[in-house]
């Protein structure tokens, strides 16, 4: 006999997928019966027998074993796409890397020649970078010279050998602080810091090279991705991440005794910024919505997408739900606010959903955590 919540989960879920149906006796569920099209979209599975061939089959992805691009090269690969992954793994990790490694640096312009000389790429996505805001204030100098001019030479091997088709990892941090909530594509741009300024840079280079090379390119402008793999095989690598989710895990896992809160006088419901925040295997996916986008944009296209849920998580939301997920408690402390921090920071994901068919799927909060936690302590439970 299911119980009351059993069966209400079972008719929500039905009702939630307009191509399944539940089978009642009694007014119980005796079975739930999803056509494939919605067991895949509630899996996350998109293999099939009958799979359409990619458009651009041989793809690079730079920085293709690092955090989000990790991510999105395994999902090429199941998709049936020829990865080749170009890292030269300062910050990504051996055994996260999918497909054809290739160690490299971008600043590196004869190994990037080499790299395209022997690939005959239909497509390039681009993840490498540094992405450390804080760090980026400190030291611009690293910042220029890695994200810019390493887009740069990237963009030099492209145009050399013909590959016309990029995907570009740009950031939500290249909006101005002033920008009215939510955020679109339309929003000023007015990044606050280095490493925004280089991200907006590089869409600044995408939207003179595509005309003038014939080009077709889209930079997806992530708000926070966070998360990880359902089996734990992908994840946050850095031990060190000084983002919010990885410095509450490592409380909750005694990796750290407590972590700070930056402000708790914001106008906002808890008094706490709120923010964002993407299941990273959203953010995969929409890396093949865009190529799919770009494979039927004529020459020239240069266009931008906001990649979040459209809705915020403030800090103690965020710390409450870690400590649901791992159950244990997680100390904080409450601090001043960080310069140029603010309120809230959330996405107006319109265009892409209207544009790319894009929609997060697994983007609820506690989703996120499970499975970031699931990663993290099976990674540093040392």
């Amino acid at each position: 006999m299911l119980s009351k919540r059993a069966i209400r989960e079972l008719i929500e879920t039905a009702q939630t997928q307009p191509g399944g149906f539940i089978i009642l006796e009694k007014n119980s569920p005796k079975l739930v019966v999803l056509d494939y099209a919605s067991y895949q979209k509630i899996t996350g599975v998109r293999t099939s027998p009958q799979a359409p061939v990619p458009a651009f089959r041989r793809v690079l992805v730079t920085g293709g074993a690092g955090y989000v691009g990790s991510h999105t090269a395994r999902l090429l690969t199941q998709r049936g796409y020829e990865v080749t992954t170009f890292d030269n793994l300062s910050t990504g990790f051996l055994e996260f890397a999918q497909g054809t490694l290739v160690e490299g640096d971008l600043l590196d312009q004869e190994r990037l020649n080499a790299t395209f000389q022997n690939g005959n790429f239909d497509a390039v996505l681009h993840f490498a970078g540094t992405i450390d805001v804080e760090e980026s204030v400190r030291d611009p100098e690293k910042y220029y010279r890695n994200n810019l001019i390493g887009s740069l030479n990237l963009l030099d091997s492209m145009t050399r050998f013909s590959v016309k088709t990029l995907v570009f990892s740009s950031t939500c941090a290249i909006y101005a602080g002033d920008a009215v909530m939510p955020v679109n594509e339309q929003s000023r741009v007015a990044p606050s810091s280095p490493y925004g300024e280089t991200k907006s840079a590089v869409e600044s280079a995408l939207r003179w090279y595509a005309p003038a090379y014939g080009m077709r390119t889209v930079a997806l402008r992530y708000f926070n991705p966070a998360g990880a793999s359902f089996d734990q095989h992908l994840g946050l690598g850095n031990p060190k991440s000084t983002l919010l989710i990885p410095r509450a895990l490592n409380v909750a896992l005694g990796r750290a005794e407590s972590l700070t809160v930056n402000g708790n006088d914001y106008d906002t419901q808890d008094g706490t910024a709120v923010r964002d925040y993407i299941h990273v295997l959203d953010v995969a996916e929409a890396h093949l919505l865009a190529l799919d986008f770009l494979a039927k944009a004529p020459e020239g296209t240069f266009d931008t997408f906001n990649i979040g849920t459209g809705r915020g998580y403030s800090v103690l939301e965020v710390i409450n739900q870690v400590c649901e997920s791992t159950g244990r408690m997680v100390r904080f402390d409450v601090g001043p606010r960080r310069l140029g921090d603010r309120p809230n920071v959330y996405a107006d994901i319109t265009r892409a959903k209207r544009l790319l068919g894009f929609e997060p799927r697994f983007s609820d909060m506690k989703i996120i955590i499970d499975t970031h936690w699931a990663f993290h302590k099976s990674r540093f439970n040392n």
